[in-house]
Protein backbone atom coordinates (compact mmCIF):
# COMPACT_ATOMS: atom_id res chain seq x y z
CA UNK A 1 0.00 0.00 0.00
CA UNK A 2 2.91 2.27 0.96
CA UNK A 3 4.50 1.55 -2.35
CA UNK A 4 1.35 2.61 -4.51
CA UNK A 5 0.70 5.55 -2.46
CA UNK A 6 3.95 7.53 -1.43
CA UNK A 7 5.36 7.89 -5.52
CA UNK A 8 1.53 9.70 -6.54
CA UNK A 9 1.58 11.67 -3.33
CA UNK A 10 5.32 12.60 -4.36
CA UNK A 11 4.84 13.51 -7.46
CA UNK A 12 1.39 15.50 -6.62
CA UNK A 13 3.57 17.24 -3.69
CA UNK A 14 5.94 18.42 -6.56
CA UNK A 15 3.74 19.57 -9.10
CA UNK A 16 4.28 22.73 -10.45
CA UNK A 17 0.17 24.17 -9.65
CA UNK A 18 0.23 23.00 -5.67
CA UNK A 19 3.68 24.60 -5.27
CA UNK A 20 2.12 27.77 -6.55
CA UNK A 21 -0.79 27.53 -3.58
CA UNK A 22 1.49 27.96 -0.50
CA UNK A 23 3.78 30.55 0.62
CA UNK A 24 7.86 29.13 -0.27
CA UNK A 25 9.22 27.04 2.27
CA UNK A 26 12.95 28.80 3.53
CA UNK A 27 15.78 27.64 1.69
CA UNK A 28 18.21 25.24 2.42
CA UNK A 29 21.52 26.06 3.83
CA UNK A 30 24.75 23.89 2.59
CA UNK A 31 26.69 22.28 5.21
CA UNK A 32 29.66 20.29 3.13
CA UNK A 33 27.69 16.87 3.00
CA UNK A 34 24.54 15.58 0.64
CA UNK A 35 21.83 16.75 3.16
CA UNK A 36 20.66 19.90 3.41
CA UNK A 37 19.44 21.86 6.99
CA UNK A 38 16.39 23.73 6.79
CA UNK A 39 16.53 27.01 8.30
CA UNK A 40 13.62 28.05 10.92
CA UNK A 41 10.50 29.13 9.31
CA UNK A 42 9.38 32.94 10.44
CA UNK A 43 5.55 32.70 11.78
CA UNK A 44 3.02 32.74 9.29
CA UNK A 45 5.24 30.54 6.73
CA UNK A 46 4.22 27.14 5.85
CA UNK A 47 5.96 24.77 3.71
CA UNK A 48 3.88 22.25 2.22
CA UNK A 49 0.16 22.46 1.65
CA UNK A 50 -1.24 20.75 4.40
CA UNK A 51 -0.10 22.87 6.46
CA UNK A 52 -2.08 25.79 4.81
CA UNK A 53 -5.05 23.73 4.44
CA UNK A 54 -4.79 22.83 8.05
CA UNK A 55 -3.75 26.17 9.27
CA UNK A 56 -7.03 27.76 7.35
CA UNK A 57 -9.36 25.27 9.76
CA UNK A 58 -10.36 23.19 6.13
CA UNK A 59 -8.06 20.28 6.32
CA UNK A 60 -9.31 20.29 2.34
CA UNK A 61 -7.69 21.72 -0.34
CA UNK A 62 -10.84 24.05 -1.62
CA UNK A 63 -10.19 23.66 -5.27
CA UNK A 64 -13.42 21.58 -5.96
CA UNK A 65 -11.88 18.15 -8.30
CA UNK A 66 -13.54 16.93 -11.74
CA UNK A 67 -15.58 14.13 -9.27
CA UNK A 68 -16.68 16.76 -6.68
CA UNK A 69 -18.22 18.45 -10.04
CA UNK A 70 -20.02 15.46 -10.96
CA UNK A 71 -21.74 14.95 -7.02
CA UNK A 72 -22.77 18.61 -7.25
CA UNK A 73 -24.57 18.41 -10.49
CA UNK A 74 -26.26 15.12 -9.59
CA UNK A 75 -27.53 16.46 -5.69
CA UNK A 76 -28.86 20.03 -8.37
CA UNK A 77 -30.00 17.50 -10.78
CA UNK A 78 -32.10 15.73 -7.89
CA UNK A 79 -33.16 19.31 -6.38
CA UNK A 80 -34.35 20.31 -9.51
CA UNK A 81 -36.36 17.01 -9.92
CA UNK A 82 -38.49 17.87 -6.06
CA UNK A 83 -38.94 21.60 -7.66
CA UNK A 84 -41.02 19.39 -10.01
CA UNK A 85 -42.64 17.51 -8.32
CA UNK A 86 -43.53 20.48 -6.03
CA UNK A 87 -45.39 22.55 -9.37
CA UNK A 88 -47.16 19.68 -10.46
CA UNK A 89 -48.20 19.16 -6.77
CA UNK A 90 -49.32 22.57 -6.69
CA UNK A 91 -51.01 22.55 -10.22
CA UNK A 92 -53.57 19.81 -8.75
CA UNK A 93 -54.04 21.62 -5.40
CA UNK A 94 -55.31 24.48 -7.74
CA UNK A 95 -57.08 22.52 -10.11
CA UNK A 96 -58.94 20.38 -6.72
CA UNK A 97 -59.61 24.14 -5.01
CA UNK A 98 -57.77 22.71 -2.15
CA UNK A 99 -55.17 25.63 -1.41
CA UNK A 100 -57.16 27.72 0.82
CA UNK A 101 -58.29 24.86 2.96
CA UNK A 102 -55.29 25.32 5.45
CA UNK A 103 -55.80 28.72 6.58
CA UNK A 104 -52.64 29.92 8.64
CA UNK A 105 -49.22 28.98 8.58
CA UNK A 106 -46.53 27.76 10.85
CA UNK A 107 -42.86 26.63 9.58
CA UNK A 108 -42.88 23.64 13.00
CA UNK A 109 -46.49 23.72 14.32
CA UNK A 110 -48.31 22.68 10.82
CA UNK A 111 -45.99 20.01 10.08
CA UNK A 112 -48.09 17.50 12.73
CA UNK A 113 -52.02 16.87 11.32
CA UNK A 114 -54.96 16.48 13.23
CA UNK A 115 -55.13 13.05 14.40
CA UNK A 116 -58.21 13.03 16.87
CA UNK A 117 -61.86 14.05 15.90
CA UNK A 118 -61.03 16.93 18.15
CA UNK A 119 -58.68 18.70 16.54
CA UNK A 120 -60.35 18.01 13.03
CA UNK A 121 -63.38 19.68 14.30
CA UNK A 122 -61.28 22.94 15.70
CA UNK A 123 -59.43 22.57 12.02
CA UNK A 124 -62.82 22.07 9.91
CA UNK A 125 -64.75 25.47 12.43
CA UNK A 126 -61.31 27.44 11.52
CA UNK A 127 -62.29 26.86 7.55
CA UNK A 128 -65.62 27.77 8.27
CA UNK A 129 -64.73 31.39 9.42
CA UNK A 130 -63.19 32.16 5.68
CA UNK A 131 -64.54 32.94 2.25
CA UNK A 132 -64.70 29.88 -0.06
CA UNK A 133 -66.73 28.08 3.23
CA UNK A 134 -69.23 30.77 3.24
CA UNK A 135 -69.70 31.01 -0.70
CA UNK A 136 -68.62 28.18 -2.41
CA UNK A 137 -68.50 25.27 0.06
CA UNK A 138 -70.92 26.11 3.13
CA UNK A 139 -71.88 22.44 2.14
CA UNK A 140 -68.73 20.49 2.25
CA UNK A 141 -68.77 17.33 5.25
CA UNK A 142 -66.20 17.31 7.27
CA UNK A 143 -65.14 14.30 5.01
CA UNK A 144 -64.62 16.40 1.86
CA UNK A 145 -62.78 18.76 4.09
CA UNK A 146 -60.16 16.31 4.79
CA UNK A 147 -59.85 15.39 1.26
CA UNK A 148 -58.81 19.11 0.16
CA UNK A 149 -56.53 19.84 3.96
CA UNK A 150 -54.58 16.62 3.05
CA UNK A 151 -53.70 17.98 0.04
CA UNK A 152 -52.56 21.48 0.72
CA UNK A 153 -50.70 19.85 3.68
CA UNK A 154 -48.74 17.43 1.15
CA UNK A 155 -48.06 20.50 -0.79
CA UNK A 156 -46.96 22.31 1.70
CA UNK A 157 -44.86 19.21 3.39
CA UNK A 158 -42.94 18.86 -0.17
CA UNK A 159 -42.32 22.31 0.04
CA UNK A 160 -40.23 21.69 3.00
CA UNK A 161 -38.74 18.46 1.63
CA UNK A 162 -37.66 20.85 -1.42
CA UNK A 163 -36.16 23.43 1.20
CA UNK A 164 -34.19 20.37 3.21
CA UNK A 165 -32.73 18.93 -0.60
CA UNK A 166 -31.62 22.44 -1.37
CA UNK A 167 -29.56 23.68 2.22
CA UNK A 168 -28.67 20.54 4.06
CA UNK A 169 -26.14 18.85 1.37
CA UNK A 170 -25.19 22.83 0.60
CA UNK A 171 -24.14 23.07 3.90
CA UNK A 172 -22.20 19.99 3.55
CA UNK A 173 -20.46 21.13 0.21
CA UNK A 174 -19.68 24.12 1.09
CA UNK A 175 -18.19 22.88 4.71
CA UNK A 176 -15.82 19.92 2.44
CA UNK A 177 -14.48 22.48 -0.08
CA UNK A 178 -16.29 21.03 -3.13
CA UNK A 179 -17.89 24.54 -4.27
CA UNK A 180 -15.44 27.20 -6.54
CA UNK A 181 -16.06 30.69 -5.92
CA UNK A 182 -18.84 30.94 -8.50
CA UNK A 183 -20.35 27.80 -7.36
CA UNK A 184 -21.00 29.39 -4.04
CA UNK A 185 -22.61 32.31 -5.26
CA UNK A 186 -24.91 30.11 -7.42
CA UNK A 187 -25.94 27.90 -4.55
CA UNK A 188 -26.40 30.65 -1.91
CA UNK A 189 -28.97 32.18 -4.46
CA UNK A 190 -30.94 28.88 -4.96
CA UNK A 191 -31.03 28.51 -1.34
CA UNK A 192 -32.13 32.04 -0.82
CA UNK A 193 -34.84 31.53 -3.70
CA UNK A 194 -36.19 28.45 -1.81
CA UNK A 195 -36.53 30.32 1.00
CA UNK A 196 -38.10 33.16 -0.62
CA UNK A 197 -40.50 30.95 -2.78
CA UNK A 198 -42.16 29.49 0.70
CA UNK A 199 -42.97 33.00 2.16
CA UNK A 200 -44.34 33.99 -1.41
CA UNK A 201 -46.31 31.02 -1.15
CA UNK A 202 -48.28 31.91 1.80
CA UNK A 203 -48.96 35.84 0.71
CA UNK A 204 -50.03 34.20 -2.59
CA UNK A 205 -52.32 32.12 0.08
CA UNK A 206 -53.80 34.74 2.12
CA UNK A 207 -55.10 37.13 -0.97
CA UNK A 208 -57.66 34.44 -1.32
CA UNK A 209 -58.36 34.56 2.68
CA UNK A 210 -59.75 38.05 2.68
CA UNK A 211 -63.08 39.23 3.00
CA UNK A 212 -64.94 41.32 0.30
CA UNK A 213 -68.31 42.51 1.57
CA UNK A 214 -69.72 44.18 -1.85
CA UNK A 215 -68.30 40.42 -3.93
CA UNK A 216 -70.21 37.47 -4.64
CA UNK A 217 -67.28 36.35 -6.84
CA UNK A 218 -66.05 32.48 -5.94
CA UNK A 219 -63.24 33.07 -3.36
CA UNK A 220 -59.54 32.69 -5.27
CA UNK A 221 -55.86 33.63 -4.77
CA UNK A 222 -54.71 37.09 -6.38
CA UNK A 223 -53.72 35.39 -10.36
CA UNK A 224 -50.84 37.98 -9.52
CA UNK A 225 -49.68 36.47 -6.86
CA UNK A 226 -50.26 33.21 -8.28
CA UNK A 227 -48.11 33.75 -11.41
CA UNK A 228 -45.08 35.28 -9.22
CA UNK A 229 -44.98 31.84 -6.79
CA UNK A 230 -45.11 30.06 -10.48
CA UNK A 231 -42.52 32.51 -11.76
CA UNK A 232 -39.79 32.27 -9.27
CA UNK A 233 -40.47 28.31 -9.56
CA UNK A 234 -39.82 27.92 -12.64
CA UNK A 235 -36.87 30.32 -12.33
CA UNK A 236 -35.50 27.88 -9.50
CA UNK A 237 -36.14 24.86 -11.95
CA UNK A 238 -34.44 26.34 -14.99
CA UNK A 239 -31.57 27.64 -12.88
CA UNK A 240 -31.03 24.46 -10.87
CA UNK A 241 -31.42 22.01 -13.99
CA UNK A 242 -28.98 24.36 -15.87
CA UNK A 243 -26.39 24.17 -13.18
CA UNK A 244 -26.64 20.66 -12.77
CA UNK A 245 -26.47 20.15 -16.90
CA UNK A 246 -23.54 22.56 -16.94
CA UNK A 247 -21.87 20.10 -14.50
CA UNK A 248 -22.45 16.49 -16.12
CA UNK A 249 -22.37 17.06 -19.89
CA UNK A 250 -19.14 17.91 -21.44
CA UNK A 251 -19.34 20.58 -24.01
CA UNK A 252 -19.17 19.93 -27.49
CA UNK A 253 -16.48 21.52 -29.84
CA UNK A 254 -18.32 23.17 -32.89
CA UNK A 255 -17.14 25.17 -35.52
CA UNK A 256 -18.63 28.43 -34.81
CA UNK A 257 -20.19 28.91 -38.23
CA UNK A 258 -22.97 31.64 -38.87
CA UNK A 259 -25.30 29.00 -38.71
CA UNK A 260 -24.55 27.64 -35.46
CA UNK A 261 -25.09 31.53 -34.79
CA UNK A 262 -28.53 31.04 -35.76
CA UNK A 263 -29.11 27.97 -34.36
CA UNK A 264 -28.21 29.19 -30.64
CA UNK A 265 -29.97 32.29 -30.64
CA UNK A 266 -32.92 30.51 -31.49
CA UNK A 267 -32.69 27.58 -29.33
CA UNK A 268 -32.66 31.13 -26.65
CA UNK A 269 -35.75 32.71 -27.89
CA UNK A 270 -37.70 29.31 -28.35
CA UNK A 271 -36.81 28.56 -24.90
CA UNK A 272 -37.85 32.06 -23.48
CA UNK A 273 -40.89 32.10 -25.28
CA UNK A 274 -41.55 28.43 -23.98
CA UNK A 275 -41.11 30.12 -20.44
CA UNK A 276 -43.19 32.78 -20.93
CA UNK A 277 -46.08 30.75 -22.20
CA UNK A 278 -45.98 28.55 -19.15
CA UNK A 279 -46.01 31.41 -17.06
CA UNK A 280 -49.14 32.67 -19.12
CA UNK A 281 -50.71 29.54 -17.56
CA UNK A 282 -50.56 30.85 -14.02
CA UNK A 283 -52.69 33.70 -15.26
CA UNK A 284 -55.75 30.99 -16.93
CA UNK A 285 -55.71 29.38 -13.69
CA UNK A 286 -56.36 32.26 -11.47
CA UNK A 287 -59.15 33.15 -13.51
CA UNK A 288 -60.35 30.20 -14.46
CA UNK A 289 -59.74 31.44 -18.10
CA UNK A 290 -60.00 27.70 -19.38
CA UNK A 291 -63.47 27.48 -18.95
CA UNK A 292 -64.59 30.68 -21.07
CA UNK A 293 -64.85 29.36 -24.59
CA UNK A 294 -64.40 25.57 -24.77
CA UNK A 295 -63.54 25.54 -28.75
CA UNK A 296 -60.90 25.01 -30.79
CA UNK A 297 -59.52 26.78 -33.20
CA UNK A 298 -62.27 29.39 -32.96
CA UNK A 299 -63.38 31.20 -29.90
CA UNK A 300 -67.11 30.25 -29.84
CA UNK A 301 -68.22 31.64 -33.59
CA UNK A 302 -64.99 33.85 -34.25
CA UNK A 303 -61.38 34.15 -34.53
CA UNK A 304 -61.06 36.84 -32.54
CA UNK A 305 -63.76 37.38 -29.70
CA UNK A 306 -65.68 40.64 -28.97
CA UNK A 307 -65.34 40.78 -25.54
CA UNK A 308 -61.40 41.23 -25.52
CA UNK A 309 -60.96 44.81 -24.55
CA UNK A 310 -63.93 44.47 -21.70
CA UNK A 311 -61.89 46.36 -18.79
CA UNK A 312 -60.56 49.97 -18.77
CA UNK A 313 -57.48 50.52 -19.21
CA UNK A 314 -56.81 48.48 -21.51
CA UNK A 315 -53.90 46.96 -20.05
CA UNK A 316 -56.17 45.36 -17.46
CA UNK A 317 -57.20 43.08 -20.02
CA UNK A 318 -54.07 41.49 -20.85
CA UNK A 319 -54.21 40.33 -16.68
CA UNK A 320 -57.50 40.24 -15.41
CA UNK A 321 -60.05 39.54 -18.19
CA UNK A 322 -60.71 36.02 -18.58
CA UNK A 323 -61.28 35.82 -22.05
CA UNK A 324 -58.07 37.91 -23.17
CA UNK A 325 -55.83 35.57 -20.95
CA UNK A 326 -57.03 32.53 -22.93
CA UNK A 327 -56.18 34.23 -25.86
CA UNK A 328 -53.10 35.46 -24.68
CA UNK A 329 -52.13 31.92 -24.00
CA UNK A 330 -53.46 30.33 -27.31
CA UNK A 331 -51.05 33.20 -29.04
CA UNK A 332 -48.19 31.68 -26.83
CA UNK A 333 -48.93 28.27 -27.41
CA UNK A 334 -48.96 28.55 -31.04
CA UNK A 335 -45.76 30.70 -30.98
CA UNK A 336 -43.94 28.12 -29.04
CA UNK A 337 -44.55 25.09 -31.56
CA UNK A 338 -43.59 26.98 -34.43
CA UNK A 339 -40.77 28.34 -32.98
CA UNK A 340 -40.07 24.98 -31.82
CA UNK A 341 -40.28 23.51 -35.43
CA UNK A 342 -38.00 26.26 -37.04
CA UNK A 343 -35.24 25.26 -34.15
CA UNK A 344 -35.72 21.64 -35.30
CA UNK A 345 -35.52 22.31 -38.96
CA UNK A 346 -32.76 24.52 -38.71
CA UNK A 347 -30.97 22.05 -36.79
CA UNK A 348 -31.35 19.70 -39.69
CA UNK A 349 -28.88 21.59 -41.70
CA UNK A 350 -26.18 21.71 -39.32
CA UNK A 351 -24.02 18.70 -38.71
CA UNK A 352 -24.38 18.12 -34.91
CA UNK A 353 -23.57 15.22 -32.55
CA UNK A 354 -25.96 12.84 -31.91
CA UNK A 355 -26.85 14.11 -28.09
CA UNK A 356 -27.63 17.43 -29.88
CA UNK A 357 -29.94 16.07 -32.36
CA UNK A 358 -31.79 14.06 -30.41
CA UNK A 359 -32.56 17.14 -27.82
CA UNK A 360 -33.81 18.92 -30.93
CA UNK A 361 -36.19 15.55 -31.52
CA UNK A 362 -37.65 15.29 -28.67
CA UNK A 363 -37.94 18.84 -28.09
CA UNK A 364 -40.28 18.91 -31.35
CA UNK A 365 -42.16 16.06 -30.12
CA UNK A 366 -42.82 16.98 -27.15
CA UNK A 367 -44.23 20.73 -28.27
CA UNK A 368 -46.70 18.79 -30.25
CA UNK A 369 -47.42 16.41 -27.23
CA UNK A 370 -48.26 19.75 -25.57
CA UNK A 371 -50.16 20.95 -27.85
CA UNK A 372 -52.78 17.80 -28.61
CA UNK A 373 -52.80 17.88 -24.40
CA UNK A 374 -53.51 21.56 -24.31
CA UNK A 375 -56.67 21.44 -26.89
CA UNK A 376 -57.83 18.53 -25.29
CA UNK A 377 -58.39 20.08 -21.62
CA UNK A 378 -60.16 23.16 -23.50
CA UNK A 379 -62.20 20.71 -25.28
CA UNK A 380 -63.16 18.60 -22.58
CA UNK A 381 -64.25 21.67 -19.88
CA UNK A 382 -60.73 21.03 -17.99
CA UNK A 383 -60.76 17.49 -16.31
CA UNK A 384 -58.67 17.41 -13.19
CA UNK A 385 -56.07 14.70 -14.45
CA UNK A 386 -56.12 16.14 -18.30
CA UNK A 387 -55.37 19.20 -16.47
CA UNK A 388 -52.40 18.16 -14.46
CA UNK A 389 -50.67 15.88 -17.38
CA UNK A 390 -50.71 19.24 -19.39
CA UNK A 391 -49.66 21.35 -16.58
CA UNK A 392 -46.49 18.50 -16.62
CA UNK A 393 -46.12 18.77 -19.92
CA UNK A 394 -45.00 22.69 -19.79
CA UNK A 395 -42.03 21.38 -17.44
CA UNK A 396 -41.01 18.29 -19.81
CA UNK A 397 -41.37 20.83 -22.53
CA UNK A 398 -38.87 23.79 -20.58
CA UNK A 399 -36.59 21.01 -19.47
CA UNK A 400 -35.73 19.59 -23.32
CA UNK A 401 -35.25 23.59 -24.32
CA UNK A 402 -32.87 23.92 -21.43
CA UNK A 403 -31.04 20.51 -22.16
CA UNK A 404 -30.88 21.78 -25.94
CA UNK A 405 -29.35 25.01 -25.40
CA UNK A 406 -26.71 23.73 -22.93
CA UNK A 407 -25.83 21.28 -26.00
CA UNK A 408 -25.26 24.33 -28.14
CA UNK A 409 -23.46 26.44 -25.14
CA UNK A 410 -19.82 27.78 -26.73
CA UNK A 411 -16.76 26.11 -25.52
CA UNK A 412 -14.50 28.48 -24.00
CA UNK A 413 -11.03 29.07 -25.41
Amino acid sequence: MQRLLFPRLKALMGSPCLRLLGPRAAPRTQCGCSCGVRRPLRPGQYSTISEVALQSGRGTVSLPSKSAERVVGRWLLVCSGTVAGAVILGGVTRLTESGLSMVDWHLIKEMKPPTSQEEWEAEFQKYQQFPEFKILNHDMTLTEFKFIWYMEYSHRMWGRLVGLAYILPAAYFWRKGWLSRGMKGRVLALCGLVCFQGLLGWYMVKSGLEEKPDSYDIPRVSQYRLAAHLGSALVLYCASLWTSLSLLLPRHKLPETRQLLWLRRCAHGTAGLVFLTALSGAFVAGLDAGLVYNSFPKMGESWIPEDLFTFSPILRNVFENPTMVQFDHRILGIASVTAVTVLYFLSRRIPLPRRTRMAAVTLLALAYTQVGLGISTLLMYVPTPLAATHQSGSLALLSVALWLMNELRRVPK
